[in-house]
């Protein structure tokens, strides 16, 4: 796994997001209620919508597109709908508030 830098937590408002690149890969980093930071890949698994314009309610994200429900957590489609995206481990450090995503090299090297 590679350690990458992606901003700080001050970057990102609360219950908003912030798209990173990293290759061709683009991850959504999601600031919840309370500061927790979660990290999905920003793309819904029906019509590729993009999550980071999704709404946040919660722990879950809403397709702009469609509506479709995505657990931040684990990356998980909510039923009715079926499906998943990457989720990425999230770092902070709690002396600088700088933000690390934890990506498989093989991921990177795809993008």
């Amino acid at each position: 796994m590679k350690r990458v830098h992606v901003g700080n937590i001050s970057e990102i408002a609360e219950k908003r997001s912030r798209v990173v690149r990293i290759g061709a890969l683009e991850i959504a980093v999601f600031k919840l209620s309370g500061g927790t930071i979660k990290a999905i890949e920003n793309r819904c698994p029906h019509k590729a919508g993009k999550l980071s314009e999704g709404i946040v309610c919660d722990h879950h994200v809403f397709c702009p597109l469609h509506d479709w429900k995505i657990d931040l957590h684990d990356g998980l489609v909510q039923a009715p709908d079926e499906g998943c995206v990457t989720s990425f481990q999230v770092e902070i450090d709690d002396a600088s508030g700088d933000m690390y995503l934890y990506i498989a090299e093989e991921c990177i090297k795809a993008s």
